[in-house]
């Protein structure tokens, strides 16, 4: 059933008058994505926030896959590791780069024996910056394809990625959504956004899906403002566009990592609260191995650890008697 076309302007309408709930809603669902650690430092500081996070249930947690699969075996032990000894649903991010369809599949066929049964398929980036993107000789050509390759290998759950300010290879959004509907009818469950700093970005592009066809559920992608500078940098590649005002509610703030940190939370918890108001129920974080921040929008968004959760909702019922 393709769900219903939504006026952005009443979002943003619905937004405003709808409050920010310190009680738990009982109906936000959140994911998590981390990238595979390089140093014992670092490997130390993911293992740290998977723990900080995990209390809060998560529906998955996926790991990245560097361009040119740089970080394959890096990123199957992570995931591995994840699923075997966490009780988390763990996903790996696959693609196509440099590698040929039955390198992809063995790939996909080691994380099955891994207990992995979600994959985030990706078409993936170049492996060297500035030149365009090519097919690998016998490799899948695009994401689209190497959804229908999984479909053909194992059950596997499959997420791939949506982008509201369309895909910097895309000709055009029209084009870029019809590559989302081919995704989408490949075998795809969910498509997961590039971040985004506006509501409207996600509301239209919802929207768009919806006319052309995609029903399946489509998850708002969060990042969290650690550095500006870094994300700005990020978003210039990626097309995503940086609003004037967050520019203006970073400044002065790169001696003040505490300050900064507590903008950042409100920044993005204010979004996701927008999201909601217009019917989001599911969000994912893009952490970058940090838990602070994610933790804290998930608080203040009434998402909070099974016991904590179980006695608010005990609390709110005796206030309701």
């Amino acid at each position: 059933m393709t769900p219903p076309i939504l006026n952005p302007a009443r979002e943003e309408q619905m937004a405003h008058a709808s409050p920010l709930f310190a009680a738990v809603p009982g109906d936000i669902a959140v994911s998590f994505e981390f990238f595979p650690p390089k140093t014992d430092k670092m490997h130390a500081q993911l293992w740290s926030a998977i723990e900080t996070l995990a209390p809060l249930d998560p529906r998955f947690v996926s790991v990245t896959y560097g361009a040119g699969g740089s970080t394959r075996e890096r990123t199957h032990d992570t995931v591995a590791r994840i699923a075997r000894e966490t009780n988390m649903a763990a996903a790996a991010h696959l693609t196509c780069v440099e590698a040929t369809k039955e390198e992809v599949d063995a790939v996909a066929d080691a994380y099955w024996q891994a207990g992995v049964r979600h994959i985030v398929a990706l078409r993936g980036d170049p492996p060297e910056k500035g030149k365009p993107y090519s097919t690998h000789p016998g490799g899948y050509e695009n994401a689209a394809a190497l959804v229908e390759g999984l479909r053909k290998l194992h059950p596997f759950e499959i997420s791939v990625a949506a982008y509201p300010e369309c895909h910097p290879d895309s000709a055009d959004p029209q084009t870029d959504i019809d590559n989302l509907k081919r995704k989408m009818d490949a075998g795809a469950n969910r498509a997961i956004t590039q971040f985004f700093f506006e509501p409207d970005t996600f509301f239209r592009f919802r929207d768009d899906a919806a006319r052309a066809g995609i029903d399946a559920e489509i998850v708002p992608g969060i990042m969290p403002v650690m550095s500006f500078g870094a994300v700005s940098r990020m978003s210039a590649m990626c097309g995503t566009d940086v609003p004037s005002w967050m520019a203006t509610l970073f400044e002065g703030l790169d001696d003040h990592p505490e300050a900064r940190q507590l903008v950042s939370a409100t920044i993005a918890a204010e979004l996701c609260r927008r999201l909601y108001a217009g019917g989001v129920r599911e969000f994912h974080f893009y952490t970058l191995n940090r838990a602070e921040l994610a933790y804290a929008i998930c608080h203040l968004l009434g998402v909070r650890p099974k016991t904590d959760a179980a006695a608010l909702q005990a609390a709110a019922r005796e206030t309701a008697i």
